[in-house]
């Protein structure tokens, strides 16, 4: 007589992070909102800094270019630096230069004295953030990723909505110092945590630097970056525009000829052969500007156009970052059933549709009309951007990690800069053409934006079905659907 064994235990979800992978998510996710935080927070001190530095806010604005074209120029050089010296070291050193750079910035009694302090702050953001980045990815297995990166996700979500209310509660209570200062404690902390939970360096590459490929991605970066800041001036001089648009483009196509060529290059192009990353960060591109663009816009629209408060104004924005936290648990499941590129087709296409609707709203418009609105971009928006990073890293293989989380951060850092920029310059030549700005001009920017995040579709459409399903779960799920029911 034959007898069945029977257990009550349930198989253990793959997809859940172990407690390694959700130690070095969590890290890298607190050092992310850090500099996230600090990027967005400090434009609310502009005018308070330059009274005490005895300047106009237009030149303290220094300190946000300097900052920006100093991670320009080094985020091209992290994958290196981490691979020579070890992502924990170089991780936990960028951490302690950012914090120890923060507080330089809080200290700083003159306009030059703060603007080394933001560059030095720059060097620290450049390594600590493509470098947490690739520590998540690497401690993550294929099917950990989505949730381990969706941690990742969230600074780059809530910052830009919370920098904002946050400097101005500051001011309010306080002054502009703190707003830096404020890093301190968190700095400390999360030094303490990489050290603690990020495990040794064991094996580092000694690959040869290149020099001329981080010569030439550098200039690029810089002159792209530098080009984008320039473009939100009021009236940028037409030689600078240019000058810079054709050193970015001409530097950009030699960094592509020398890392085509070299036995070592800064990083490898053929990333670019991997259909998910090539979708994630060329097409997905466009779709990050225009989304990035959005805590930009709201705010104007709601100070300028609609008359608020900058309290009641954050008010309202609190709903998009409210629809970020209610997708949260909803982004794993919906992947899973339906994969990425369904994923991506219907709620981008939803999203490009919310972020149109956006320029018709009114002063008039009912405020629960207004916070529907935006907390369904909120959920669309979390959801993509989740969707779209996780799915970057789905199918790259080990030796191609390192130069994968480069290029993405690199590409991430121009596309944020250049969503603002195109997203201001749509505002600025429609109030130009009507002699101010009104209701009707951010109706023209955000339709600008809603169709530059439309491009991306057709990408999204070309992708295979099962495209990351490895990472995404579909494919597990197909799997245990196929699989006969057991008697």
């Amino acid at each position: 007589m034959s007898s069945t064994k029977q257990t009550n235990s349930k198989p253990v979800d793959p997809s859940t992070l172990s407690g390694h992978a959700l130690a070095v998510a969590l890290v890298a996710a607190g050092a992310l909102f850090m500099e996230n935080l600090d990027a967005t927070i400090i434009a609310t001190g502009l005018p308070t800094m330059a009274r005490d530095f005895h300047t106009s806010a237009v030149a303290v604005n220094v300190g946000i270019t300097a900052y920006l074209l100093t991670l320009a120029i080094f985020i091209p050089l992290s994958g290196w630096v981490a691979a020579r010296y070890g992502e924990r070291r170089v991780f936990a050193t960028a951490i302690l230069i950012f914090t120890a750079a923060s507080a330089l910035c809080g200290l700083s009694h003159t306009l030059p004295l703060f603007t080394a302090s933001r560059v030095l702050q720059g060097l620290g953001g450049s390594m600590m953030v493509p470098v947490g980045r690739l520590m998540v990815v690497r401690a993550s297995t294929k099917a950990q990723l989505m949730k381990a990166i969706a941690y990742t996700i969230w600074p780059a979500l809530v910052a830009p909505i919370l920098g904002p209310p946050v400097g101005g509660w500051i001011l309010s209570f306080a002054s502009w110092p703190w707003m830096f200062l404020l890093n301190l404690p968190i700095g400390v902390v999360l030094f303490v945590l990489a050290l603690k939970v990020v495990p040794r360096d064991r094996d580092t590459v000694r690959e040869p630097f290149d020099l001329p490929g981080f010569a030439l991605a550098g200039g690029a970066s810089f002159s792209l970056m530098y080009l984008l800041e320039s473009l939100q001036a009021s009236h940028p001089p037409l030689v600078k525009v240019v000058s810079l648009g054709v050193a970015a483009v001409a530097l950009g196509c030699g960094a592509v000829v020398r890392m085509r060529r070299a036995r070592d290059p800064l990083f490898r192009l053929e990333v670019w052969s991997i259909e998910t990353f090539r979708v994630s960060n060329g097409a997905g591109s466009l779709f990050r500007m225009a989304v990035y663009s959005v805590p930009f816009l709201l705010p104007l629209l709601f100070q300028e156009a609609f008359g608020l408060d900058p309290l009641a104004s954050g008010s309202l924005t609190m709903a998009v970052f409210a629809g970020n936290l209610a997708m949260k648990p909803l982004t794993g499941p919906l992947l899973r059933s339906y994969g990425f590129r369904r994923v991506l087709i219907v709620n981008g296409l939803a999203t490009v549709v919310l972020l149109a609707v956006c320029g018709w709203l009114r002063a008039d418009t009912s405020r629960w009309l207004v916070l529907l609105v935006l907390f369904l971009g909120g959920l669309g928006r979390s959801m993509e951007l989740t969707a779209l990073t996780t799915m970057g890293f789905a199918d790259l293989p080990e030796p191609l990690k390192g130069s994968g989380t480069t290029l993405a951060t690199t590409i991430n850092q121009m596309t944020t800069s250049l969503g603002v920029a195109v997203a201001a310059l749509a505002l600025h030549v429609s109030g130009t053409m009507r002699g101010g700005i009104s209701t009707f001009d951010f109706r023209v920017a955000f339709c600008v934006m809603a169709a530059l995040s439309a491009l991306s579709l057709p990408s999204f459409l070309r992708m295979h079905p099962d495209a990351g399903a490895a990472v995404s779960g579909a494919a597990l799920q197909q799997e245990r659907a196929a699989a006969p029911a057991e008697g």
